[in-house]
């Protein structure tokens, strides 16, 4: 929705690509047009994800630099740090994949 005129605009799912992983309800984008045709979409440079599903954290593991995978709540997948839990909020970043930072203890 273009949030100044209120306008509804489709946007083919093309055009997006691998991007729609990092994408959430009610986010706000950067939309490029061409006319009346949008030609490219522009994603914050980070995002803030609630996990979904990642093995138990443990306690007191936050030097090390190892990681483990996690599913985020758009269902991309992540590599956080050993002492991350399921239902905390992180900060990814939406150029590269990566973990930033925990938002959020559950």
């Amino acid at each position: 929705m273009n949030t100044e005129t209120y306008d509804q605009l489709s946007i083919p799912r093309s055009l997006i690509g691998d991007d729609v992983k990092w994408l959430k309800e009610n986010m706000e984008v950067d939309l490029q047009t061409y006319g009346e045709e949008p030609i490219a979409l522009g994603l914050p440079p980070n995002v803030e994800l609630k996990i979904t599903y990642t093995e138990p954290g443990i306690r007191g593991d936050t030097a090390s630099g190892t990681t483990k995978p996690a599913t985020v709540e758009t269902g991309a997948d992540v590599l956080v740090p050993l002492f991350i839990n399921q239902v905390e909020v992180i900060r990814v970043d939406t150029r590269t994949g990566q973990y930033i930072e925990r938002v959020s203890k559950a």
